[in-house]
């Protein structure tokens, strides 16, 4: 297999090099950026440079590019630190989900901001007592004449304070199975009712909230799907996040900082550096049998695992590299404490490995 790079693809990727280096000199280098660097403005100069819905279909308003395109555009942003959250979630998930589920009025409606950069979006999923566990949410939506009345908790919502609307996955039935009577709903974040507590962590960032719903009214027309049958739509939603770009390079800033101090001339520094390359060699080699849609259906569960834990082990790098200095307060210091994050967000590796050897290996579960 020929793994080179095409002089277009080359070309592509010294632009997006440009256009991150432009962006961090602007906004600041930011870690984790795909969800820790939130700029409007940038997410609007995206949306011009057709650099938003890059691959999806023109009859979308997409730009109809290749899968591999938005990798290597993606790797430089995030690895350069610059400031995509604010398109990032309607980009990788909202934009798709809408074009295999939604209906065309709801195309219609909202794909057209996504692609602009105007619209940032969340994604209302983990409660409190249902984190891995979508099937055991409690969020509830009735029915009451042509409108959903929404009422429970939501936690872990990236964006609730910033975000135009929440794809919120609820429960609109409890009959049957868990995993059946899950239905996902368009909610406008500035409908009455709705209450947002920021949660800012230990590194001062602030994209995580506590979104509680109190007698919220959303039309019925903002259900996306199929009603009661959104578990798969929400495992195929899960598809796109798990097996992204994004979980591999989220760090990797702070891993050049690191190269810079450390002694090369050291054979140990030299055999970990040669590990973690090779690292980033593997990881891009499964992220990129997952964006041409090459890998096995749930392998995305592995990719994640391999990638995230890599994250892991460069973190721990970077950590040693600065020695003492890593514990004064800066921006690399915040980026170290955000590091557990990685494998736990989006599924934790336990869960992960679960749906490895269950869904993808056929195991057998565990009796109980």
């Amino acid at each position: 297999m020929d793994f080179a790079w095409t002089p277009e693809q080359q070309a592509l990727r010294a632009q997006a090099r440009e256009v991150a280096t432009d962006a961090v000199a602007r906004f600041g280098r930011h870690n984790d950026s795909w969800i820790n660097g939130y700029s409007k403005e940038f997410a609007k100069e995206m949306g011009a440079l057709g650099w938003i819905g890059l691959t999806w279909p023109v009859e979308f308003g997409g730009g109809g590019r290749p899968p591999i395109d938005r990798l290597i555009i993606g790797e430089e942003l995030i690895a350069a630190g610059a400031p995509i959250a604010a398109m990032w979630f309607a980009d990788r998930q909202m934009g798709p989900t809408l074009m295999t589920y939604g209906r065309p009025d709801q195309q219609a409606a909202f794909l057209p901001s996504m692609l602009a950069g105007e619209t940032t979006w969340c994604i209302g999923m983990s409660e409190p007592n249902a984190g891995s566990d979508l099937a055991s949410l409690t969020t509830r939506a009735e029915r009451d004449g042509d409108e959903w009345v929404i009422n429970g908790q939501k936690i872990w919502t990236s964006f609730g304070e910033v975000a135009d609307y929440c794809y919120l996955i609820c429960r609109t039935s409890s009959d049957g199975p868990p995993h059946q009577g899950i239905s996902e709903i368009i909610v406008p974040m500035d409908t009455p009712g709705i209450e947002v507590r920021a949660i800012t962590d230990m590194t001062t960032n602030r994209h995580f909230a506590e979104v509680f719903y109190t007698d919220v009214r959303v039309p019925l027309g903002n259900l996306v799907g199929v009603e009661g049958n959104a578990f798969k739509q929400t495992m195929r939603q899960l598809e796109h996040e798990r097996g992204g770009i994004d979980r591999l390079v989220s760090n990797q800033a702070l891993y050049r900082l690191a190269l810079e101090r450390v002694d090369t001339t050291d054979p140990r520094v030299r055999q970990e550096v040669a590990a973690l390359e090779s690292g980033y060699r593997i990881g891009r080699i499964l992220v990129t049998r997952e964006v041409l849609g090459q890998a096995p259906g749930g392998f995305s569960a592995a990719t994640k695992c391999f990638c995230t834990e890599h994250e892991q082990r460069v973190a721990d790098f970077v950590a040693r590299a600065f020695g003492a200095e890593a514990t004064l307060w800066s921006d690399v210091t915040a980026g170290l404490l955000y590091s557990p994050g990685y494998t736990i967000m989006g599924g934790t590796s336990n869960v992960m490995r679960n749906i490895l050897g269950e869904r993808v290996l056929g195991l057998p579960r565990e009796p109980r």
